[in-house]
């Protein structure tokens, strides 16, 4: 990205979205935040995406949409909580008001109204908000990413397809960031099982820009959820050298790669993967979807049998600072799987009685509400599995898997609790459990034929229960 190349005042409002700021600077380095939150790149020679929030901010510290941003990409990583950081707190209601008080646009005005919705957790309102802007603003790139990143994390997949869907018609090639725009999309339809569809869009995307780390991404789900096992490992290391620098991205597309090792039983494979790049990326970055990767992978592998080794008390030192976050249910899981990897009994108690805390009164907070139906027993789930209360995982488990979803995030990350309750159902004593196990891997195999994973939890349900 060249600075050459940034969109100024007169640029953005030529465009029909005028930022309220008489700094060329401030509209410059909005366009490179926007850029790269898109891309999934930092910039070095901008100085990467903080650099440039900081360079903007010094050259209007009351551009509200330069606030916007800001925070706004502060709220959507998820690793910050606004309950917890009052600094976070503080500069979300500072966007609003100067929202109140400056002169801006009434798109402007509802965006720093979204930001501060999806601070309270109200993301079902963030999104209507970002919806009403897109109706007459579909080239509001902010706007759309913004919705798009929440309707993931509600698992809302059809939204998350359609917000794309809408605008598309209303962007053109020679605009900027249009390419990215294909990944989106196939991402959208790769979550409502439209894989052909997906893979089509993805590469659509890929011809405009190789580097595009998103629609590499989006490809790797679709032979993810195909068990096109050899296909995805050939794409992943044919591809590398476009997308691993794309640093906000690539430990989870190399986490994709892991993954189909693991379907193939590639144990030393994936160990392989996670120490050279998975572990590395989440002690440099801190990101939350770095933290993620990490504890599904091990707990994938040792679901698998493998003994990870001390792996847990490296990656438990990176999350157990957000114990009590509560952004996300879907987060929330994840930390309980390091406590428990790692033997934290202190770190597991810390986030199991924050959020029964939580859920109690959880007012407007979309994630909190979810905590009583969905949260608690999910995480009571996974503790009851680490102590080998298998009966009891099934019986939490199972009476919600089809309301999994609302935890948010993909189906590829969401079948680590499927992988759980079978898991759980073939090691419970309960005979009607085996029979579940049995029941679960024949739709599975049904959706998702020829997966080695499968075939290797059927033949070890009929080892063990002699079920055919």
């Amino acid at each position: 990205m060249h600075s050459s190349s940034l969109r100024d005042c007169k640029a953005w409002q030529s465009e029909g979205l005028l930022l309220s700021t008489s700094s060329n600077e401030a509209c410059k380095m909005y366009d490179a935040a926007l850029t790269q939150y898109v891309s999934w790149c930092n910039d070095k020679s901008l100085g990467g995406l903080e650099g440039c929030i900081s360079k903007m901010q010094a050259a209007d510290p009351s551009f509200v949409m330069g606030h916007v941003i800001a925070n706004g990409l502060e709220l959507i990583g998820t690793g910050r909580s606004v309950l917890l950081d009052k600094g976070l707190a503080s500069a979300v209601q500072k966007t609003v008001e100067l929202s109140k008080t400056q002169a801006v646009t009434e798109r402007e005005r509802l965006h720093a109204l979204a930001v501060e919705m999806f601070a309270k957790g109200c993301f079902p309102k963030a999104c209507n908000l970002w919806e009403t802007i897109l109706q007459d603003y579909p080239t509001d790139m902010l706007a759309l990413k913004f919705a798009h990143d929440s309707y993931f994390y509600m698992g809302y997949q059809p939204q998350m397809r359609d917000c794309v869907a809408r605008v598309l018609p209303h962007w053109k090639p020679h605009m900027p960031l249009y390419g990215y725009l294909k990944g989106m999309y196939a991402f959208g339809l790769v979550e409502t099982n439209l894989y052909d569809r997906a893979e089509k869009m993805a590469e659509e995307g890929l011809s405009l820009n190789p580097g595009d780390a998103w629609s590499v991404h989006s490809i790797a789900h679709v032979h993810e959820m195909r068990a096109e096992v050899e296909r995805g490992l050939k794409f992943m290391e044919q591809t590398e050298n476009n997308w691993k620098g794309c640093d906000m991205l690539a430990c989870h597309n190399y986490w994709h790669w892991a993954l189909y090792h693991i379907e193939k039983g590639e144990y030393e494979a994936a160990l392989t993967i996670f120490d050279n790049q998975i572990s590395q990326s989440l002690h440099s970055s801190g990101a939350m979807l770095d933290m993620v990767d990490a504890c599904s992978m091990l707990y994938r592998l040792q679901m698998e049998g493998v003994n990870v080794g001390d792996r847990w008390k490296e990656v438990v030192k990176v999350t157990k600072p957000h114990a009590e976050d509560h952004v996300l249910v879907f987060n929330d899981l994840h930390f309980l799987m390091s406590s428990l990897g790692a033997k934290e009994e202190e770190t597991t108690r810390r986030v199991m009685v924050s959020l029964q805390e939580h859920v109690k009164a959880p007012g407007e907070n979309y994630q909190h509400a979810l905590g009583q139906d969905l949260g608690l027993p999910m995480c009571e789930a996974l503790v009851e599995f680490d102590s080998g209360n298998y009966s009891r995982t099934v019986e939490l488990l199972h009476p919600i898997r089809y309301q999994m979803k609302g935890i948010g995030g993909s189906d590829a990350q969401r079948d680590i609790f499927s992988q759980l309750l079978i898991h759980a159902a073939l090691k419970s004593e309960d005979k009607s459990h085996q029979k579940l196990a049995r029941g679960l891997l024949v739709e599975r195999d049904a959706f998702r034929p020829n997966s080695p994973l499968t075939d290797r939890l059927i033949r070890r349900a009929t080892a063990m229960h002699g079920l055919g």
